[in-house]
């Protein structure tokens, strides 16, 4: 077996806490940098750039979406605060001794590939360094996308990342661009705080209870029964039109797509306030004129303040765009992991699904762990797995028809990548992860443990 390179890990954040902790499993010598001074990525307010608003919580529940072996504690509710996750977050990485292996306060300004495969990584501190691998972990949601409109609009207007409390609403007319979950979740907040609210949505969209029957949606869904996809849509169909009726009585527009073919915007709460009038639901804008706002059905509304819930491009600003192979905008990665071109360089993160995030991370950084090593060894096995990542195009979609959207090029159903990672590991006799595996890294108990 050849000697494994050292690795480079960029972000301290929820994907680049799962890989410190897997490559210590595997004995895999590695460095995390995190431009900032704490762990948590976007989750840590404080973090230069973070989108996280004060009212922001998980739209997975506690127990679908901690770590491996880490349980979020008991007394946190279904749904945790962005306070909770972080604390949840920093408790992680001190129980793993984590921060030994992470450099903070220090950027990977850039990483440039050399002709033998291994990165040269130069460092906001002036250092240059030499890694046999690459692990982009820097998340996806740094880069805002304004919208671009007609006209000209004089009132204020910027990106849902500068928001954090509905006090910025306090004596306005405010409207919210937008419909994703923390579209939503603004739009509920200046419900509440604005003088008049607004929220213009290019489409109609499902909305999802975060509680079905009493208990988390995601685990209704990941408890019950495993039906063909065809069926669950039309069952969760007739249950969310029992739950919620005809939509558009509140002003919204009807659905254009069958229920799970974009990313589930889980919040009824916005379908409270659109009914008792705090909120009223537009369609996309038209044009602007001054402090005017027309939309595409000929209605009209003045605004003083307009907050783009428009989402966020991706970027690896460190990396030459030419490394990457691209699609609608996002890398185009074996199973997004893996490069299909450059044995060396990975990513964790760089997905959307529609379950929880953390299990996930911890399964997909221990097939990149197990790559590396596989590689390292080299001989037939090495041969076989980069023949597997450069040729093979499975389909991650679990049978749905995703909207043809950018956001949903290189989504996956988290039901149909789990299936495919466990393909992967019976080819090459990997094993998949244990309860329990982890605990011989662990420096502290955890503090308390959720069922």
């Amino acid at each position: 077996m050849g000697e494994i390179g050292r690795v480079c890990v960029v972000g301290g954040g929820p994907a680049g806490l799962s890989l410190a902790r897997t490559f210590l499993r595997h004995g895999i010598p590695f460095d995390v940098y995190e431009r900032h001074s704490d762990v948590g990525g976007l989750w840590d307010q404080s973090n230069p750039g973070s989108p996280v608003y004060d009212s922001a919580h998980f739209i997975s529940s506690k127990t679908q979406s901690h770590y491996h072996d880490f349980p979020m504690p008991d007394d946190y509710p279904d749904y945790p605060s962005n306070r909770q996750i972080h604390s949840y977050m920093q408790a992680f990485a001190d129980a793993y001794g984590l921060r030994d292996h992470i450099r903070f306060n220090t950027s990977v300004e850039k990483a440039e590939l050399q002709a033998d495969g291994t990165w040269q990584v130069k460092l906001s501190t002036g250092e240059t360094k030499q890694y046999g691998s690459l692990v982009c972990a820097n998340g996806t949601n740094w880069h805002p996308v304004m919208p671009d409109y007609p006209g000209n609009f004089t009132g204020e207007m910027r990106h849902a990342v500068t928001f954090r409390s509905m006090d910025e609403f306090r004596g306005k007319r405010v409207l919210v661009i937008g419909a994703g979950n923390s579209g939503c979740d603004i739009a509920c907040d200046a419900a509440k705080g604005a003088d008049s609210a607004f929220i213009s949505l290019r489409r109609g969209y499902h909305f999802l209870p975060k509680h079905l029957f009493g208990i988390p949606a995601d685990v209704f869904a990941h408890e019950g029964p495993h039906l063909p996809m065809w069926l669950t849509q039309r069952i969760f169909g007739v249950i969310l039109r029992i739950l919620n009726g005809d939509l558009t009585r509140l002003g919204l527009q009807k659905p254009d797509h069958r229920l799970f073919e974009t990313h589930p915007i889980l919040n009824t709460q916005l379908l409270h306030y659109l009914g008792h009038g705090d909120i009223k639901a537009k369609p996309d804008v038209e044009r602007f004129e001054g402090k005017i706002v027309h939309f595409k059905d000929g209605t009209s509304e003045e605004i003083d303040l307009v907050l783009c819930a428009t989402g966020y491009t991706w970027k690896v600003p460190y990396v030459d765009p030419s490394v990457f192979a691209w699609k609608s905008g996002k890398p185009d990665l074996y199973m997004n992991l893996f490069s299909r071109e450059h044995p060396t360089l990975y990513a964790l993160g760089f997905m959307e699904t529609n379950g929880g995030a953390y299990k996930l991370f911890d399964e997909m950084a221990d097939l990149i762990a197990r790559t590396i090593v596989t590689r390292a060894r080299g001989g037939a096995g090495a041969a076989q797995l980069d023949r597997l990542i450069a040729t093979d195009k499975p389909d991650l979609t679990g049978g749905i028809k995703f909207v043809g959207s950018a956001r949903h090029a290189t989504y996956v159903e988290i039901d149909a990548y789990r299936k495919h990672m466990g393909k992967v590991r019976k080819r090459f006799g990997w094993p998949g992860l244990e309860e329990g595996c982890f605990d011989t890294l662990l420096k502290q108990a955890p503090a308390r443990k959720a069922a």
